[in-house]
Order: C-alpha cells, then structure tokens, then sequence
C-alpha cells in the first residue's frame, strides 16, 4: 500500500515562499500521476496542480497559475510543490494523492486518487 507524507508547511508572511514535498513509501512513485490539492477552512477541497508519471505533463489551476510549480524526483520517490508570492487565500491544509498513470484528463477528480497524506498546513498572514 502507497503511503504519502506531505512536509514543509508553515507560517509565512504574504509575498513569501514555501516548497512543499510529497515523499512516498511502500511503493514506486513512477507509476503513479500525482495531484495536490488544498482545502481551506470552510471550503470545499480544490485540485491545485499535477503532474504525470514522468514529469512530461503538468496542469496547474488557474487561480495559482504563475505562482505555483509542481515537480518531482522519482529517484528520492518525492514530488514537490513550490509556492511563491503568497497569498492570505492559500491558506490551507495541502494534500498529496496518487492515482495510476494510465488515467487521463480529469485531473482534479478527487476519486480517481487511490492514496493519500494527511496535509501539511500552510498559513499566510502578517
């Protein structure tokens, strides 16, 4: 069973910066397309980027676009998501979720995910 572990949160100050990554064990992460998403207090969950096996596709929410970059190393079976110029709306707690590679479209559909971490929090206030 894949199991994922989301690190790097925190308090940051708006404009600031974080990189968050998604380390994955019992399993290879090659096989895998992998999504973050978010969910801020008293919303609903919202897809904010992915990326695909071999890193030769990514998508990324509008709302985020330009601020967000998604990546990964399947050699360290991680994939990062680094967060700059941020914004007191991307508050939240950030989830990595893994579905097979050979799924296609629908990149934020929450069910096609088979394993997920438990969040990492991310605050932006000053």
């Amino acid at each position: 069973q894949l199991q994922l572990v989301e690190s790097g949160g925190g308090l940051v100050q708006p404009g600031g910066s974080l990189r968050l990554s998604c380390a994955a064990f019992g399993g290879t992460l090659d096989v895998y397309g992998i999504s973050w998403f978010r969910q801020a207090p008293g919303k609903e969950r919202e897809g904010v980027s992915y990326v695909s096996s071999r890193s030769n596709f990514t998508y990324t929410r509008d709302s985020v676009k330009g601020r967000v970059t998604i990546s990964r190393d399947n050699a360290k079976n991680t994939v990062y998501l680094q967060l700059n110029s941020l914004k007191p709306e991307d508050t939240g707690l950030y989830f990595c979720a893994a579905r097979p590679r050979n799924f296609v479209g629908q990149y934020f559909n929450a069910a096609q995910y088979q394993s997920w971490g438990q969040g990492t929090q991310v605050t932006v206030s000053s």
